[in-house]
């Protein structure tokens, strides 16, 4: 009857630590998507934020981009796996924003770079309006008399 009392007992015993390790893995997995949806709201709110964003000039734009560039590069190494999903919240809030994204939409250079990061559809800008740069393209011609060598 003693050996029935001891082998009830630890096998309850272990019952209680196996519920209390699932209870933990189920808290741990909710804390786990909790931070993930968090980092996909803030991507969406960010990304809102850049969309409406005008800057003043264009050193305090040049500015905004680096800081953004330069927390999203933190958070990768910090967090992998909230770094991938805040970049999952700012390609649907960029895909949102390119359905109704037009000639009224006056985003700058530093915009359509970034977007076309998170958005492959924003690659069209750089098509639609090349970059100017500096140099000159001239086509010039110089008439030449050609020379013919024959033998017969």
């Amino acid at each position: 009857m003693k050996t029935l009392k001891t082998v009830i007992t630890a096998l309850l015993f272990t019952m209680s630590f196996s519920i209390y390790a699932q209870n933990s893995e189920d808290t741990a997995k909710n804390a786990s998507v909790d931070k993930m949806s968090y980092y996909e709201k803030r991507a969406k709110e960010d990304a809102k934020f850049e969309q409406k964003f005008k800057a003043e000039n264009t050193d305090e734009e040049e500015s905004f981009w680096e800081e953004q560039k330069a927390y999203e590069k933190e958070l990768k190494k910090r967090d992998k796996k909230a770094y991938r999903a805040y970049i999952r919240g700012k390609r649907d809030a960029y895909a949102e924003h390119y359905e109704h994204c037009d000639s009224h939409c006056h985003h700058g250079h530093h915009y359509y770079n970034h977007a076309s990061f998170y958005y492959y559809r924003y690659d069209g800008y750089y098509y639609k309006h090349p970059n100017r740069g500096t140099s000159i393209n001239t086509n010039v011609r110089l008439r030449t008399p050609r020379i013919s060598v024959g033998l017969f």
